[in-house]
């Protein structure tokens, strides 16, 4: 994937939250980036790492996690096209979690130099930046809401909502269906449940008629009773510069 792709994936990305111009539009079209391929489940920033740029998923699916010292993971978020997972450590210089990808991945690299240049240069690009990692900060509140206080099979419907909410406005929803590429392993990881316990969850919301999940792909069976199940309000994603 050309570098332009990657940049047009940060514009589009940029455009869902906030009002952006033709002038800042240019200055992201000049930024350097240095595309790489990775394979799935493949760190591509540890805990503890200084990283030195930052990461903008172009295509497939990544997810931040921390592990604690049993050795058990909690996946904190799950990232998709056009959104840049680590922007925090432009400031904060020593991750504190692990970035890796869930699927093949295309990645393009933007320097902490050239970011920092352009904040400095382009004072209304920077509270764009920020706005991001405020809607980051957000989806991480939920997350704790829904692991900690929704019972499984609502927990798994909250994420799936989202996500699907998410993919809808870079146009990865085929009609009922969209991607969730997660083993039963990392389904677990995510809402904080074992993987038996996920695939119940799984089986239980299929024989309920309300959702499957099969391949790595999730179709809607019941719009009604997803949504009732999820309890989802989206204001959180905040998908509109005037939210």
């Amino acid at each position: 994937m050309p570098s332009d792709e990657i940049r047009a994936a940060l514009i589009r990305r940029l455009c869902i939250s906030s009002a952006i111009a033709d002038e800042d539009i240019k200055e992201i079209e000049a930024l350097p980036i240095s595309v790489r391929q990775y394979p799935a489940e493949t760190a591509v920033v540890r805990d503890g790492e200084r990283a030195t740029d930052c990461c903008l998923i172009a295509d497939g699916f990544c997810a931040r996690s921390k592990t604690i010292a049993s050795g058990k993971r909690q996946i904190l978020s799950l990232d998709i096209p056009g959104e840049i997972p680590d922007l925090m450590s432009l400031f904060l210089h020593v991750m504190d979690h692990d970035l890796s990808t869930l699927t093949p991945a295309t990645l393009g690299f933007i320097s902490h130099e050239a970011l920092l240049k352009l904040h400095r240069r382009r004072p209304v690009l920077a509270e764009m930046f920020w706005r991001d990692t405020l809607i980051d900060a957000a989806m991480f509140r939920e997350w704790i809401v829904n692991v900690g206080q929704r019972p499984a099979p609502a927990r798994l419907a909250h994420v799936m909502v989202e996500l699907r909410e998410r993919l809808r406005i870079i146009g990865r929803v085929d009609e009922g269906s969209f991607e969730m590429p997660l083993t039963q392993e990392q389904i677990g990881e995510a809402l904080g449940i074992t993987a038996v316990h996920a695939n119940r969850v799984i089986r239980q919301l299929r024989e309920e008629g309300i959702v499957e999940l099969y391949r790595g792909r999730v179709t809607v069976i019941d719009e009604r009773r997803f949504l009732e199940l999820a309890d989802f309000d989206d204001r959180y994603l905040h998908q509109s510069p005037t939210l």
